[in-house]
């Protein structure tokens, strides 16, 4: 299930979780495995081993939904964190990252249960049943819920959270569906982008990309052109990027509406790696204003990436 952005809930039925900025995931649990898959239906369960003793702990089959998230230094969620990790599957590389920076995976519904399925069932009493596992170990937790949603917001941008996302007491799971049941209420503005290009960098950048040319889907399913980001890459990302888009590069721009001065020495690429940026405002003609890079989503698809509004 997932969450349509919106406004602080101001009536009562409600309650609220702290946004984890980090990874979606829905964790199968059997017979003393774990299996991960991602939003988009990746088995990324290699990614992320120290995860696995959950199974053991768990003492029952489940099927859990939550995210996994890293923390900087400060102790913060920072997706960022997640960035050595989320395309990694060579397993001694991937070992070596999560001894020295493992990652927790957030607990926030239940979806299975033993024999019993869980989503048709009122959020208020599956959460009960969360908290009744008693889900807390070295590298998982079950966070709490919060019956003050006001209060849950006003402490998630004081400890400098991504926000929260508010969820009716009353509504079941809805599997594969975006529903105002829940609403996401952000202190600081994302939006997921598609990357059909990139621009040669200048000065200490000149023979390493410069800027990622950025489009979203409109209401008919087509990409529209969204600007281009330049900033908030790191060295290992440009990197990254680079050996990512070498084989996709093609002659045409899969996007219209480029303005000439912005098509100016693009090399242009197939519609298929996602990313996302945080950034200021929309513009009238529906640029993102000053976006800033924030990384490879490799959980979403192309064809998922809306205009958040």
């Amino acid at each position: 299930m997932l969450a349509v952005l919106g406004e602080l809930p101001e009536t009562a039925g409600w309650a609220a979780e702290m946004k984890w900025d980090g990874v979606r995931a829905v964790a199968y649990l059997r017979d003393g495995r774990m299996r991960l898959v991602s939003r988009n239906d990746k088995d990324i369960t290699v990614a992320w081993p120290e995860l696995a003793p959950l199974a053991g702990e768990a003492g029952r089959p489940l099927v859990l939904d939550g995210e996994i998230v890293g923390f900087d230094a400060a102790g913060r969620p920072s997706f960022e964190a997640l960035g050595p990790r989320m395309h990694l599957r060579q397993e001694a590389r991937i070992r070596a990252l999560a001894a020295a920076a493992p990652v927790t995976y957030m607990i926030f519904d239940v979806l299975h249960h033993g024999t019993e399925p869980q989503i048709a069932r009122p959020y208020a009493e599956r959460r009960e049943v969360l908290t009744g596992l008693g889900l807390s170990g070295p590298r998982w937790d079950t966070p709490p819920a919060f019956d003050d949603v006001a209060h849950a917001y006003a402490e998630s941008a004081r400890l400098g959270m991504e926000g929260v996302v508010a969820k009716r007491l009353d509504s079941p799971y809805r599997a594969g569906r975006r529903h105002r049941d829940w609403t996401k209420v952000k202190n600081v503005r994302t939006q997921e982008v598609v990357v059909v290009g990139w621009t040669p960098g200048e000065g200490r950048r000149a023979d390493r990309i410069g800027a990622l040319m950025l489009a979203v889907n409109d209401e008919r399913d087509r990409l529209a052109y969204a600007g281009q980001v330049g900033t908030g890459f790191t060295e290992a990302a440009l990197d990254d990027l680079a050996d990512r888009l070498a084989p996709l590069e093609q002659r045409e721009p899969p996007v219209g509406g480029v303005p000439r001065g912005h098509a100016r020495g693009v090399r242009w690429v197939r519609p298929e790696l996602v990313g996302e940026v945080v950034f200021a405002e929309w513009t009238g003609d529906g640029r993102l204003r000053h976006p800033a890079w924030r990384g490879l989503r490799d959980d979403k698809s192309p064809r998922e990436v809306r205009r958040e509004s």
